[in-house]
């Protein structure tokens, strides 16, 4: 823990002593395309604990390993003929791939919760990229937020729920897409979707062909645990319409009495880059639960109700999850 978090505009000056606090085993949040991101340097175990401390993060739940390019990620995961299909069709950019790590990687192996995998991706962000620049290795990095907690999209939600906890957040504006990557396994014969995300699903089938559905075992990627991205408030999806004393979140023309409207004019796009925010001011914002209008489960509407499905995840319902 420290004291005191810094926030600074992301400029060239800040990137590089940014890039000095990793290297020196610190914690610094950056944005990312997706979210912001709470980064360490991959290779060093106690840099790697210290975000699973920051975070109040279960030991099990592996993080990302981020990486400049297809390169830098061969460098410490096994490449096959479908990673280089999609790293070259969506890197950089919101995708994750899950694949063997190289025996001389050299990565923490926190930073697969002990696992013989690692998941990669190369951000496609100005400021991520200046950083994994000036650190000169690869950066684990989960979102920049407490575990099972909203996840941040400005830097302002970084400093709500990590001050004090980390030595900097490069303040780099909102995120472009406000969503998670989307993570693809691709250690097994079958490729499959853990995780839907800032890629549409079908973009990825449309380059490799089908994935399959995870299977049992330990999670190889984040946010696989049933209550994941929680509000304090209860949430009810597909509503119609607010019970007393609830908010509205609503999506396109037909929404009625809504508090807050991911989307108006029905963009997928739109919604997604818009939903944890609105889900966190509405968290605040004196209610007593918080109603979803229905998303329609296409594109990019998987992975929005896909997150609200987990925030929905009450204690009381979530049996053995670990938060």
């Amino acid at each position: 823990m420290t004291d005191q978090t810094t926030v600074r505009p992301a400029t060239t000056e800040a990137i590089t002593d940014a890039g000095q606090l990793l290297r020196a085993g610190r914690l610094v949040a950056f944005p990312t395309e997706t979210v912001y991101g709470l980064g360490a340097d991959a290779t060093d175990d106690r840099a790697v604990a210290a975000i699973f401390a920051a975070k109040d993060r279960p030991r099990f739940n592996p993080l990302i390993v981020h990486v400049s390019d297809a390169r830098a990620a061969r460098e410490v995961v096994d490449f096959d003929e479908r990673a280089k299909a999609l790293a070259a069709a969506f890197w950089p950019g919101p995708l994750t791939l899950v694949l063997p790590r190289r025996p001389d990687s050299g990565l923490s192996l926190l930073v697969s919760a002990g696992l013989e995998s690692v998941a990669v991706r190369a951000p496609d962000h100005p400021v991520a990229r200046a950083l994994l620049e000036a650190a000169e290795r690869p950066v684990a990095a989960p979102s920049a937020n407490a575990s099972g907690r909203i996840s941040p999209t400005t830097a302002a939600h970084v400093a709500q729920s990590l001050g004090g906890r980390i030595s900097l957040i490069l303040d780099g504006g909102p995120c472009r897409v406000g969503l998670e990557s989307t993570v693809v396994d691709l250690c097994g014969d079958a490729p499959a979707l853990l995780r839907p995300g800032g890629l549409p699903a079908e973009a990825v089938e449309a380059a490799i062909g089908p994935l399959a559905p995870p299977g049992s075992g330990p999670a190889r990627s984040p946010g696989m645990q049933s209550r994941h991205y929680a509000p304090r408030l209860p949430l009810r999806l597909n509503a119609s319409a607010p019970r007393p004393g609830e908010a509205l979140l609503g999506f396109g023309r037909d929404s009625q009495e809504t508090t807050k409207n991911l989307s108006a004019s029905g963009n997928l796009e739109e919604a997604a880059a818009n939903l944890f925010a609105m889900v966190r001011d509405l968290d605040t914002g004196g209610h007593t639960g918080i109603a979803v209008a229905p998303i329609p489960e296409t594109g990019l509407g998987r992975a929005i109700n896909d997150r609200l499905r987990r925030a929905a995840t009450r204690p009381d319902t979530e049996g053995d999850d670990t938060r």
